[in-house]
């Protein structure tokens, strides 16, 4: 009886889980409306959970929404999301996230992630990009949220500001560093 590395073997359940949570195939990919729907209720949970929400995307350059982003692994892991930049409250591009992580993990998980872009440089950077990877191309601050769930004023000091949902809220101490964002044709 032959033996595979431990490595292959994780590597080969870290590929047919993320083939079945969500997979990156062409095949799978969602529509644009789809994607928008999803889209549009995130951001109803977003202004729903966070206080002061509303006034903070109304500030907004730019919003990159991914509503439901799919992380499995054993030992290596991935994740892969699909999502919308909207601009003035409007789509204007179609985006997929990934990632690849080595190191102690079992199982998968779904997060909500959003980016908001303050300033208007950080946006046309990530607009221009062919593949903008976060912590490189550009820092993603975590907002930090006051006293009853509030957006903190501090976090409107920043070019951009991540948050990310679980199923029971926000979710804390959270990095997007390594995560990399792709323009799908849509």
């Amino acid at each position: 009886m032959t033996h595979r590395p431990l490595f292959f073997s994780g590597f080969l359940t870290t590929l047919l889980l993320l083939t079945f949570v969500g997979g990156t195939s062409a095949a799978q990919a969602a529509s644009a409306q789809e994607i928008d729907i999803k889209v549009n209720d995130a951001l109803k949970r977003f202004k729903k959970t966070v206080g002061g929400a509303s006034e903070f995307l109304d500030s907004a350059k730019g919003v990159l929404v991914f509503p439901e982003v799919i992380k499995a692994g054993i030992g290596i892991g991935g994740e892969y999301g699909e999502g919308a930049l909207l601009v003035g409250g409007k789509t204007v591009d179609y985006y997929n996230t990934a990632a690849a992580s080595i190191g102690f993990q079992l199982g998968a998980q779904m997060k909500t992630v959003v980016i908001v872009f303050l300033q208007k440089n950080a946006l046309d950077r990530f607009r221009n990009s062919d593949g903008w990877e976060a912590g490189v191309d550009g820092s993603v601050a975590f907002a930090t949220l006051g006293a009853g769930a509030g957006i903190d004023s501090t976090s409107l000091n920043k070019p951009i500001v991540g948050f990310v949902f679980g199923n029971k809220g926000l979710m804390y101490n959270l990095t997007l560093e390594g995560s990399k964002y792709s323009r799908l044709d849509k």
